[in-house]
């Protein structure tokens, strides 16, 4: 898109205004000028934001001036949002003061787009004569517009408009197009196939190398100039910046990369190096001065002196290259993006001095390492774009994906390689440096500085909240309605531990169904379940009666930075199934300390640093000591007296001759009952425990890591998992304890028949029940499908806490509750589980863990029955 020049139109001809397809235009003029005939005429109606007509929006009336404000803050908000969505927006107001234009221009700068302003400055007599008919507008506002727009309409450029079209006289409105062209970024309608070559630093040997490895034809002539052939796959290379500085022949490098963009065979984006390099040109050709002179450091002398030894019209011919070079290009209808040191997704496309910035150098704490460079921000840990972001400029030791982002930065200069990206293919090709050119003075990658941890901890609160669906590899997506999100919001922000710590949160499990009609929840149904769904081995656990718990430990702080972005302590952190801290900060430390002296061989073994691990807090009233005493407790504290009081006059009435056998009868089963429920929550309760009667039941590791490099074990069998945590408690046991477990053979009557008998002696000796799984843990169908991962077997005596000591006389009915919607939830946590752990595996940024995460705890928000 080439620089309008302020429009005059003297002729009977057409003149043609060119505006970008994103931007702000601002129309100015006074009060009849035509302003609003104009925008109908060459805009959409979608397009022009009108102040009169948001007057009447607020004010039922267009000509209520004193509905101005509110008028404008709704026309602010929708040009905001239009902006930010990426499309054209068209202001119809006066905008002849300062002020006014002021706004608007601060609005073009937050969304990063170009500020255009299309003045119509029409003769004061037209003006007058065409509001004579109006009675919301006299002569002396049009005489007071009239004149700011004369004095202010001069130094539009310098208040910050891009671009300035001024139609002189009222015709010249009438003699207008309005063309619509692309920004220079815009590529859109290009689709390749690319081959985007990383940062070549003046390396030409090996970028000769690199194209002729891509299919290439790399041509020389006998005066040694270098040419290349169209690529016989019709393919066109990208260059992705810093083709100059520290190399051996940045004239070389330039000579072909400057032939290639000239035939059309190739792109290029600037890098900062290209920045400074024409700044330190233009110096020294006396050309267009810096605000500074140019500092000769980090290769740019070499680059001048080797370019001292061209022409000067190679020379002239580079600075024009050069000034030529965009900062990025957005590619394949969106779905591309390259720059030299990457882009966070709201600036693609957009076009700003903070986007050209932030294209070239990339975002920077404002600090320097101890080698005295600035201190760059792992953006692309954060970015959370669909578009692929191809760039370089920070050198790493290989090219991998983050986030939908790849460095091509290989270090070629520095002794790597010379690394290229094949596009749509996604093949990585590179070629090695033919010597160190240029000794690197710190290592490579972005380090792990206090800001990377910042970026890879951050939060957003648009990453939670509003309906969403949650993509995971573990099954279909799971729907977040927006009532539940804003509930889980709510439980978070109140009560959660430090979200850097959270990076799972245990999923529901549904209870097993019947085939026995004295049973509420029979073993034998939850084999036969998992029959049907074609697992042969299943392993029973007992169920601990207390609270669900995720231990997060490691050994040190240094872990903790560099697993969990954690820098101000801590050893990690123990936690609920809804992400609210069990105990207060030092209890939590101490405990934390114990559990990594006894995780000691596990730290060894699995060669990792930190842990994260699945678990049950003993005793149930360590935490939950208000819920025992509020729900459970008060049960038989209330019946057992009113109860016997009931017996007693009951007695005294049959002693009278009343025939009142069945109310005693009636009467004493409840007393039983009651009696049953006291026995089965004493069972589960210590009184006056305290933190050194703790104990952690661990029955899965979740995850372990070393190195930046995290695993999980979804593929191991429970059976690991438990010999692992058998190690825990014989290293401590004081503070861990064994799970018992029992292997099934689904298909053998006689093996789930064992099972079944294993199950009622452990209830009937005061056993919470077990937990049903699939030995190999996580398991799929024929179909592919996650099986079911887990069904609850509760005792009989155990579930009159949850359904009241008398619910066995109500059995036929409960028997007929309906599981299906908490299976279904139990299903969409788990899969949610375990992609929140697969993305942490991965390293992904921490509000792609939280998307999980948050979701886990909204699907509890749903209504389903609590006894389930």
């Amino acid at each position: 898109m080439t620089t309008p020049t302020p429009t005059h139109p003297t002729t009977d001809e057409p003149t043609t205004i060119e505006l970008p397809d994103l931007c702000l235009v601002v129309l100015v003029g006074a009060s009849g000028s035509g302003k609003s005939t104009f925008a109908r005429n060459h805009f959409r109606d979608t397009e022009v934001l009108s102040s009169d007509t948001f007057r009447g929006l607020v004010a039922d009336d267009p000509t209520d001036q004193g509905a101005t404000a509110d008028a404008f803050g709704a026309l602010f908000d929708v040009a905001g949002r239009r902006l930010r969505r990426g499309l054209l927006t068209v202001v119809d107001a006066t905008s002849v003061r300062t002020e006014d234009r002021r706004k608007l221009l601060e609005l073009a700068k937050e969304y990063d787009v170009f500020a255009v302003a299309v003045v119509l400055d029409v003769e004061l007599d037209v003006l007058k004569r065409r509001s004579a008919a109006r009675t919301d507008v006299d002569d002396a506002v049009i005489v007071r517009q009239h004149r700011l727009l004369r004095q202010g309409g001069k130094n539009l450029r310098k208040e910050g408009f891009r671009f300035v079209h001024r139609l002189i006289g009222a015709a010249a409105a009438e003699k207008v197009n309005v063309s619509r062209t692309r920004l220079f970024n815009d590529l859109t309608d290009q689709h390749g196939p690319f081959d985007i070559i990383g940062d070549v630093h003046g390396c030409r040997a090996e970028l000769e190398t690199l194209l002729r490895a891509l299919g290439w034809t790399v041509t020389s002539s006998p005066d040694g100039e270098v040419g290349v052939l169209d690529h016989p796959e019709g393919r066109r290379a990208v260059f992705v910046g810093d083709l100059v500085d520290r190399g051996p022949d940045t004239p070389g490098v330039l000579r072909l990369v400057m032939s290639m963009v000239t035939e059309g065979q190739a792109i290029c984006v600037r890098g900062n190096h290209e920045e400074k390099l024409l700044r330190a040109l233009r110096q020294r050709t006396g050309g267009r001065r810096a605000d500074k002179p140019v500092q000769l450091t980090h290769g740019l002398a070499e680059s001048v002196q080797q370019l001292d030894g061209c022409t000067a019209g190679f020379r002239n011919a580079v600075i024009e290259f050069l000034d030529g070079l965009v900062s990025h290009y957005v590619l394949d209808e969106g779905r591309l993006v390259v720059s030299h040191a990457g882009l966070p997704q709201r600036y693609h496309g957009r076009t700003s001095g903070r986007v050209r910035n932030l294209a070239m150098y990339g975002e920077t704490t404002g600090d320097q390492d101890r080698w005295g460079y600035p201190i760059r921000v792992d953006w692309a840990r954060d970015y959370r774009g669909d578009a692929r972001v191809v760039y370089g400029h920070t050198p790493v030791p290989s090219a991998e994906w983050t986030n939908n982002t790849l460095c091509l930065d290989t270090g070629c200069v520095f002794g790597g390689r010379l690394t290229a990206l094949r596009y749509p293919e996604g093949e990585l090709v590179d070629v090695p440096a033919g010597r160190t050119y240029w000794s690197s003075e710190r290592p490579m990658g972005y380090g792990d500085s206090a800001a990377d941890a910042r970026v890879r901890a951050a939060l957003n609160l648009d990453d939670v909240i509003g309906k969403r669906i949650v993509t995971t590899r573990f099954g279909p997506p799971v729907t977040v309605r927006e009532e539940n999100a804003a509930a889980a919001l709510e439980v978070m922000s109140r009560y959660a531990v430090d979200p850097r710590w959270l990076r799972y949160l245990p999923p529901t499990m549904s209870p097993a169904g019947s085939v026995d009609p004295d049973l509420l929840e029979d073993p034998q149904s939850a084999f036969a379940t998992y029959a049907e769904l074609g697992v042969t081995e299943v392993i029973c656990e007992e169920k601990h009666m207390g609270s669900r718990a995720v231990v997060v430990v490691t050994r040190d702080d240094d872990d903790a930075r560099l697993g969990f972005g954690v820098y101000d302590g801590g050893l990690g952190a123990i936690y609920t199934r809804t992400g609210r801290p069990f105990f207060e900060p030092a209890t939590t430390a101490a405990l934390l300390a114990r559990i990594r002296a006894a995780a000691r061989d596990v730290f060894d073994d699995l060669g990792c640093r930190r842990l994260i691990l699945d678990a049950e807090l003993l005793p149930w009233n360590i935490k939950g000591e208000g819920l025992i005493r509020d729900q459970f407790a008060s049960v038989p504290a209330a019946a057992e007296p009113e109860l016997a009081l009931l017996t007693s006059e009951l007695r005294d009435a049959a002693e009278r001759g009343l025939d009142v056998a069945e109310q005693i009868a009636v009467t004493t089963r409840h007393s039983t009952d009651v009696s049953a429920f006291a026995d089965a929550l004493l069972r589960y309760v210590r009184p006056g425990a305290g933190v050194d009667d703790i104990r952690i039941a661990t029955f899965e590791v979740l995850a372990a890591g070393a190195e930046g490099a995290d695993e999980t074990f979804e593929n191991r069998p429970h059976t690991w998992h438990l010999e692992t945590a058998d190690r825990l408690a014989g290293a401590d046991p004081e503070l861990f304890t064994t799970t018992r477990r029992r292997v099934v053979d689904t298909g053998s009557e006689r093996s789930r028949a064992d099972g079944a008998a294993w199950w009622a002696e452990m209830t009937a000796d005061g056993g919470e029940g077990m937990v049903v799984k699939p030995i190999g843990n996580l398991v799929r169908d024929a179909r592919n499908r996650v099986v079911v991962p887990g069904l609850k077997v509760r005792g009989a005596e155990y579930l009159r806490l949850i359904y009241g000591p008398s619910y066995l006389g109500d059995l036929h009915r409960l028997r007929s509750r309906d599981l299906r919607h908490k299976r279904s939830m139990a299903m969409r946590e788990y899969q949610l589980a375990r992609e929140a752990l697969a993305r942490h595996r991965e390293g992904a940024p921490l509000w792609r863990i939280h998307e999980c995460v948050f979701a886990i705890l909204a699907c509890e928000s749903e209504p389903v029955d609590s006894r389930l």
